[in-house]
């Protein structure tokens, strides 16, 4: 990088995040301030019906980049660069000890090595990628080193959806260590800066709900349960008689019949709490661990009224809302309102946009 660059600030070429999920894509970019705050430059979401993703693979891959190319075009970005994330479903990875310090081609020698034991395909078929994480915790001498391997046709389905909307995908990241690194800036924010604190966090997607148990950038836990936002959306459907899209249209901008808190809503948030209470015990019944600090809760159907209060209820812990833009300032072309309603959504698409300031 040359001393212009650095003059002209640009340390962090602009990039934007977007976050393919089952029901959406989402957009982020985001920009910082001279004294390293961050600003929320753009956002907008396009939804997708059912179907066009199911399982994470791409059934529909022309109405989704359409769809992508309609998310960019709403935000008004003229970046072209864009993170993206693979489902966790879609990859494997393994942490494996190597010894410190090994030349570049070494390490490579030796993880392509080692990745024949835990992938069950010809490396021929998958994209390989691996990262220094650190001196190892256990053995001295030696670092730890993350590999991440994904079939080549999933990763070029991802990169063919960013290239059909005319944009360029320089980071492919995974979904959960992207949702990650966004909670981490909230994490540090809780007393004590969150330090040895367990947080519970649900990101409650449409068909999937995922609980991650971290403490101290660590995850102690990691488990999916098929619970999420498009069963309400099936109920809406159902009680009222509306198509799918049409419900979840409904839902969204809150057009409903007057008897649906009572009869609809009220009772699916405390199965929801109950199925949130259900995930927690299944973590205590299979770790050491009997209570955890802070529950928080992502996703799309998390600020779902009531939510909160009732699974602090089931729950006996501290729960809230997860808000990946606490903190931040605010472009001059995002409307405040509408961010703060749809801010638990963007996890993971955020943590994606602050991809730009870790390279």
């Amino acid at each position: 990088m040359s001393l212009l660059d650095v003059l002209l600030g640009r340390k962090h070429p602009p990039l934007v995040g977007l976050d393919i999920s089952s029901s959406s894509v989402k957009l982020v970019e985001l920009g910082q301030s001279a004294s390293g705050e961050y600003i929320v430059e753009r956002f907008a979401t396009e939804s997708f019906e059912k179907g066009w993703i199911a399982d994470g693979q791409i059934e529909k891959f022309d109405e989704v980049a359409d769809a992508v190319r309609r998310v960019v075009v709403k935000s008004g970005t003229r970046t072209k660069h864009v993170a993206m994330a693979m489902p966790q479903s879609a990859v494997i990875t393994k942490k494996i000890m190597l010894p410190a310090g090994l030349r570049e081609e070494e390490l490579e020698m030796q993880v392509e090595s080692e990745a024949n034991q835990y992938i069950p395909f010809s490396l021929d078929e998958v994209s390989l990628d691996f990262c220094v994480v650190g001196p190892s915790p256990t053995s001295a001498g030696d670092v730890e080193v993350l590999i991440a391997a994904s079939r080549k046709d999933r990763v070029q389905d991802r990169q063919g959806l960013a290239e059909a909307a005319g944009l360029k995908p320089l980071v492919l990241d995974i979904e959960s260590h992207a949702s990650r690194l966004a909670v981490g800036r909230l994490i540090q924010a809780l007393p004590n800066e969150g330090r040895d604190s367990l947080v519970a966090l649900f990101e409650i997607g449409a068909e999937t709900t995922s609980l991650k148990v971290l403490r101290d950038d660590e995850l102690l836990y990691d488990r999916d349960q098929a619970f999420g936002g498009s069963q309400l959306t099936q109920l809406i459907s159902r009680q009222y008689g509306f198509s799918f899209e049409e419900a979840e249209q409904k839902k969204l901008a809150g057009d409903l019949p007057e008897d649906y808190e009572q009869s609809i809503l009220n009772p699916f948030v405390d199965s929801m709490a109950q199925e949130v209470g259900r995930a927690l015990q299944y973590f205590f019944t299979s770790t050491p661990h009997h209570k955890v600090h802070y529950v928080m809760l992502a996703g799309g159907s998390a600020a779902l009224p009531g939510l909160k209060e009732r699974v602090t209820e089931q729950t006996g812990f501290a729960s809230m809302i997860v808000n990946p833009f606490d903190g931040m300032k605010l472009g001059s072309s995002v409307r405040e309102s509408k961010l703060r309603r749809e801010a638990p959504s963007y996890l993971t698409a955020c943590g994606l946009a602050m991809r730009r300031f870790l390279q």
